[in-house]
């Protein structure tokens, strides 16, 4: 016996159909919204456990910061799930180059104020996170006998400076003036980094870095204090760059610089308090 339908009943049949058919189509939508929802610093929607948006930032930031930065990332990235720092060291004068031409970035952290004063147009307002020191740095137990600055002026001393376009450069500068203290210095390096380098592998007896640089390679070299009242201070400075398209997330990162958990991490690495 033949089963005839009715325009009603065929109308019934599809409808029943149609919403068979949807359920597991809109089943996979929904599997979709929420990977989608749950998918990190691409969704416009994500937000780290912390509150602050999730993002993939690029920081620009001073040579002198790669080790601790390299830890304050970890630190950080931990804290904010879904957030990525990716890290460009080089020489403060490199970095504001860099902002200037537009290049992509989102934070900028240099190594003195007049740096940053350079990009002024194009950072928000900075925040002093750190300050440092110079030191003289020597090959490992002082072979030569460095007490003082005013050694570095001996002409059998091979002796490296950064360039005096450098942050760490003008302070170099700016102490050794201040001591009448003339240096002719073997080369002059791009960042103090490089200056660390050279005295680490011998290619130069002495060299003025950081403390903090010195600290970082305390098994290499050795490290002459300076005393303060022919010293220079170094003060580092944190801003967003105004082009960033994670401006909330460069923000929250510059704010944790100064925070307990970021000031805590920099002074463990040598870094005075701001």
């Amino acid at each position: 016996m033949s089963l005839i339908l009715t325009p009603a009943r065929r109308r019934t049949a599809a409808a029943a159909l149609t919403a068979a058919l949807l359920v597991p189509l809109a089943a996979c939508g929904n599997s979709d919204d929420t990977k989608k929802d749950t998918a990190g610093p691409t969704g416009s929607a994500s937000a780290s456990a912390s509150g602050a948006p999730a993002a993939n930032l690029t920081v620009l930031a001073a040579a002198s910061l790669t080790d601790v930065f390299k830890t304050a990332g970890a630190a950080y990235e931990k804290s904010h799930p879904g957030t990525k720092l990716t890290f460009s060291f080089a020489g403060s004068q490199e970095l504001v180059a860099q902002v200037s031409q537009g290049s992509p970035a989102d934070v900028l952290v240099t190594a003195d104020t007049k740096s940053m004063d350079k990009v002024k147009a194009d950072t928000g307002t900075p925040a002093i996170i750190a300050k440092n020191r110079l030191v003289i740095a020597t090959g490992e137990g002082n072979p030569f006998k460095v007490d003082a600055l005013k050694d570095l002026a001996d002409t059998k001393l091979k002796v490296v400076l950064a360039a005096p376009e450098v942050p760490a450069g003008k302070y170099s500068k700016q102490i050794l003036d201040a001591q009448k203290v003339t240096v002719k210095p073997v080369s002059q390096e791009p960042n103090v980094r490089a200056v660390l380098s050279k005295v680490e592998l011998g290619e130069a007896d002495a060299g003025l870095v950081y403390k903090t640089d010195a600290a970082s390679a305390a098994d290499k070299v050795d490290a002459v204090e300076i005393p303060d009242d022919q010293n220079a201070i170094a003060k580092y400075p944190a801003a967003t760059i105004k082009d960033s398209k994670n401006a909330e997330a460069a923000a929250a990162f510059v704010a944790w610089l100064s925070s307990p958990e970021g000031q805590k991490i920099l002074q463990d690495a040598g870094f005075q308090k701001p």
